[in-house]
């Protein structure tokens, strides 16, 4: 029986520390960079960035991220190359609107940085991918300061080929191709509190006749 109590209390314990966080997508980017005729480098961003995150201080090798980024948002300054991302030739965004990342493992690091490991879906391919990051301390929204709010940042090199984004064209006389493999990512995130459930209310007595 006291096994059973200092189980029960060590798990609500965990829950004390735990906080659920929402991304909040109007303060949030995703954006990548790409080698152009291997002289020059493209950076684009993709769409709304979305999803929720469930941190604990106590032990952040408990937390827990989920993100999704809308990719036919996909912008890079210049149309027809947007158009041709968008494309099956790319993104395939009529198929595949969005890249989703769920986090497998966070390890936290010397001061705010953290290492998130976790499972990278770009079309419908997943592979495992590493983002160095940093988790700020919650701090107070000014407009409301009933809310918290945190940031994440993160970045990671990715191989476009290993997600099946293999279009390219070579340049003449052998001097390289039009698009790089290695692709830069970045994400920027702010976080607010997720509102908490209401709790349920008890049913009404029945009336007395």
């Amino acid at each position: 029986m006291k096994k059973l109590i200092l189980s029960a209390a060590l798990t609500l314990s965990s829950f004390a520390f735990a906080s659920s966080w929402e991304i909040d997508s109007a303060h949030a980017a995703a954006n990548f960079a790409v080698k152009h005729l291997m002289v020059s480098t493209v950076n684009g961003t993709l769409g709304d960035v979305t999803g929720k995150v469930e941190i604990d201080d106590k032990d952040l090798t408990k937390s827990k991220i989920e993100a999704s980024i809308d990719v036919k948002g996909i912008n890079t300054k210049q149309s027809k190359r947007d158009e041709h991302l968008r494309s099956p030739d790319f993104f395939d965004v009529e198929k595949f609107p969005a890249v989703t990342f769920k986090s497998t493992k966070i390890e936290k690091g010397e001061g705010n940085k953290v290492k998130v490991t976790g499972d990278l879906t770009i079309k419908s391919t997943t592979k495992s991918v590493v983002l160095d990051g940093e988790l700020s301390p919650e701090v107070a929204n000014p407009w409301d300061p009933s809310k918290k709010v945190r940031g994440f940042s993160g970045t990671a090199t990715i191989n476009r080929k290993d997600f099946g984004l293999t279009w390219n064209k070579p340049l003449e006389a052998g001097a390289g191709v039009l698009v790089g493999d290695d692709v830069k990512i970045s994400i920027e995130a702010e976080l607010g509190s997720a509102a908490k459930a209401a709790p349920a209310k008890a049913p009404a007595a029945p009336a007395k006749k």
